[in-house]
This record gives C-alpha cells, structure tokens and sequence, in this order.
C-alpha cells in the first residue's frame, strides 16, 4: 500500500483498518510513527553532512509539506536538535510538486529556531520575500534570508542573500556585480540589468527547464562538453543557444574590463 505522500508500505491484509473505523487514539498514534520517521531520516542525512564539514540545507519533501503549520515548526524543532546550524528552504510548486511556501506565521516559527541561522526563499515573488525580510529585521536581524528569486536577482539590494540557479550561469559574472555593489560602483545596474535579461529568458516557463538552459549555456562558455538533459527531463529548444550565446559574450566583454 501507499500512503498520501507515495511511500510504499507491506501490509498483512488481516490488519488493514478504515479510516472511518480507526479510533482518534489510533489515528494520532499512526500520524506521530509517521513524523517519527520523517524526523529521523533528515537526522540521519544531517549528521552524514555534518560528519562530512557541511551545512545541512533542509529541502522540502511531500510528507513535511504536508503537515498543518504548527506541526512543521516542530518538525524543525525537532531535526535541528545536536545540530549548530542549519538552512531551512521553502520552494514554490512552479520548481517542483513537493515545495511549498509556508505561511508567514509558520515563517515566524522558524525563525525562532536558534541553530537554523537562515532560509532559502523561492516563490519568485518580491511581495513574499519583502514580507520575509521585513519580519527578520523585527525579530531576528541575524537571521539570513537567501533569495531563490532568479527572475529578481537585484534582492540583494533590499537586504536578501542568495542561493541562485541562475549564479551557477555565470559565478565570475555574479562576483563582479557584487563588488561592484559594495564598491557603491554605478555599473552595479548595467551588470544586474545584463544577469537579469538571462535570468528572465532562462527560468521563462516550463521553469524546470532552466536546467537545460544552464546546460545550453555552460557548454557555450566551455565548462561541460555536452548539453544533453536527462531523459525525461523537459528541454529547451535548441533556437535558444544563438541567444544565450549573444548573452554570453556581453558577460565576457565585462569580465574581460571593456565595459
């Protein structure tokens, strides 16, 4: 049998139950064995990564996503206990079906959460990430917010971090429009400008094809000699490379000091 989020199970016939025959006290106990589980498998990826020198980075899955507000809170309550410091991420469906982008509320109790020190935040609206800087500034100023928002990269100059997809394009690119942000450089826009007409004609819908687009652009640039998608995997038509190859040589033209 399966259960909502498509994990399989085996099951003696003789002990299946119906929902509408189960007890409140047998429900609640199969919910928590649920959560129970759930808590002890990211605790046991965690402590891998941590053992390796890394910082855990808690990506959704459809059994947290579905749990009611309060519950996931204490789910990262729970995984963040023996750990000193982790990254929560909350992701919009547009990237994947199992994401969500949990309620302000719920945000709220994360950030209480003393050894998760930030949040990936990728619903690619600015209005839901102002919200999420705005309440880190007024309850836990330390507290990073990374913006997944490819399709706003200039976040950054409203206070957010970032973890962008669209920076694995071009990370020489990105650096120097960072310093050029630090330096109180002008051309901070131009740059930004440039970085963000990529990120628009890369992450355009069907938005997980911008895998592909980074790989159309990767193997332009001589960093991968094939751009081949996984089968399965949805694909950018090959009329895009003549435009990420324009875009690519802009790049060079700033990387190269001619602009």
């Amino acid at each position: 049998m399966k259960d909502k989020a498509g994990n399989e199970f085996l099951c003696p016939l003789n002990v299946l139950k119906s929902v509408e025959d189960a007890t409140e006290a047998e429900l609640e106990e199969c919910v928590e064995e649920l959560e129970r589980r759930l808590v002890a498998r990211y605790r046991r990826e965690i402590e891998a990564i941590e053992t390796a020198g890394g910082t855990p980075i808690l990506f959704q899955c459809s059994e947290l996503c579905s749990l009611p507000g309060p519950e996931i809170v204490a789910f990262y309550r729970q995984v963040s206990t023996d750990s000193r410091q982790l990254l929560a991420f909350e992701l919009g469906q547009q990237f994947a079906p199992f994401g969500r982008i949990y309620e302000l509320d719920t945000v709220h109790g994360i950030m209480e959460i003393e050894a998760i020190a930030g949040l990936k935040h990728s619903s690619l609206d600015r209005c839901l990430e102002w919200q999420r800087l705005a309440l880190r500034d007024r309850t836990r100023p330390g507290f990073r917010i990374y913006t997944g928002n490819d399709l706003a990269i200039d976040m950054v100059t409203y206070g957010s971090d970032y973890l962008l997809g669209l920076s694995t394009f071009a990370p020489s690119a990105f650096a120097l429009r960072d310093r050029l942000w630090a330096a109180g450089d002008a051309r901070f826009y131009q740059l930004n400008d440039l970085l963000q007409y990529l990120g628009f004609f890369a992450f355009r819908p069907p938005t997980p094809a911008y895998k592909h687009s980074a790989a159309q652009f990767l193997r332009l640039t001589g960093h991968i000699p094939d751009d081949a998608p996984p089968p399965g995997a949805p694909r950018r038509p090959d009329s895009d490379r003549a435009v990420l190859a324009g875009v690519a040589a802009r790049i060079q033209e700033w990387l190269d000091g001619e602009v």
